[in-house]
């Protein structure tokens, strides 16, 4: 049985893992984004999953894999992250991370889109860029529209996160922020962790090291964050249910997020010996690409190019909104 299973998975998987390694190889010779190429190499393999063998583990690849990847981001924090910065850097995070999601939902509503999208997308920005949409994502209801908001929310903030990268060291030498501010700055607004790395060590290595801490800190955020969209979804649920008396299912506790704070609580625990982590981190980046990789195979182009120009310009609002944030709680505090 588990033998023919995989003999089914096998086609769509292995060209998902063949698509990541491409992914990773252009990022590598080009400087873009892993996440980004991917996304874009999927989506010209989308054919793959219309009625192929290919399907089954493209979606395999799409979901499971996907938890797998999010799973393992817990070997790259510890609770020590969070003392090492003090509570006020932290508390300011926390702000930042908070009200940039019910900026999202709040803007979303205002322009038309749904809710669910603003979540999404906000605490895409807020969090970690592609890693948190896919997270998010995971816990969402499913519906019509789920895998194109993803995928919309996805090439938005890492291509965002990319210009930022660019910028906002040219932003804070301009406006004169000091090198414990430029970390700040960088770490706590610019969406994917890659690109963070990219924007610190551009200034200096102090501002690489302190940015890229900052960064993981946010990282620390997604698991409390989709824990409070999954009680927030559950809560919907339960006051449908009681008001239609209908018997809607409800998203349950899923075991990546149970995982997620396993490891991590390990992680912060214990020493772990370096080359565990590394391991463990370098495996749930290759999922996490090879999973972006399946997701835009299983995308529908027309869908993409019918939804206009205003998820674009939410997320480039959100984006806009976490920056000054943190650049005025800079210079007011």
């Amino acid at each position: 049985m588990m033998l023919m299973k995989a003999k089914t998975l096998f086609p769509g998987a292995f060209i998902s893992v063949i698509t990541g390694l491409a992914a990773l190889f252009l990022s590598e010779h080009y400087g873009a984004p892993a996440m980004l190429f991917a996304l874009l190499l999927g989506i010209a393999l989308s054919f793959l999953h219309q009625e192929t063998k290919c399907q089954a583990g493209i979606e395999f690849t799409a979901s499971t894999i996907l938890r797998i990847g999010v799973a393992l981001l817990g070997f790259r924090i510890a609770f020590d992250d969070l003392l090492s910065l003090g509570w006020t850097t932290a508390l300011l995070l926390i702000a930042a991370i908070v009200t940039t999601i019910i900026f999202g939902i709040v803007l979303s509503k205002v322009m038309g889109l749904s809710r669910q999208f603003g979540a999404l997308t906000g605490g895409s920005v807020a969090i970690c860029g592609a890693s948190a949409a896919m997270a998010i994502s995971a816990v969402m209801p499913n519906n019509e529209h789920k895998e194109r908001d993803t995928l919309l929310t996805i090439i938005g903030v890492t291509s965002l996160s990319t210009i930022a990268m660019i910028t906002y060291p040219i932003i804070a030498n301009y406006l004169g922020l000091t090198e414990y501010q430029t970390s700040i700055f960088l770490g706590g607004t610019i969406h994917d962790v890659a690109q963070v790395v990219g924007a610190g060590y551009s200034v200096s290595e102090q501002t690489g090291d302190l940015s890229t801490l900052v960064k993981l800190v946010r990282v620390s955020f997604l698991m409390p964050v989709v824990l409070m969209m999954l009680l927030v979804i559950n809560a919907k649920f339960k006051a449908l249910n009681s008001t239609e008396k209908v018997d809607n299912k409800s998203p349950s506790f899923p075991p990546f997020l149970i995982a997620f704070i396993v490891i991590m609580t390990v992680n912060s625990v214990i020493d772990m010996p370096s080359v565990v982590t590394e391991t463990a981190t370098t495996i749930s980046r290759f999922a996490l690409v090879i999973s972006i990789a399946a997701i835009g195979m299983k995308s529908n182009l027309a869908k993409l190019a019918c939804v206009g120009i205003k998820p674009i310009v939410l997320m480039m609002l959100e984006t806009l909104w976490i920056a000054l944030f943190i650049l005025i709680a800079l210079f007011c505090f």
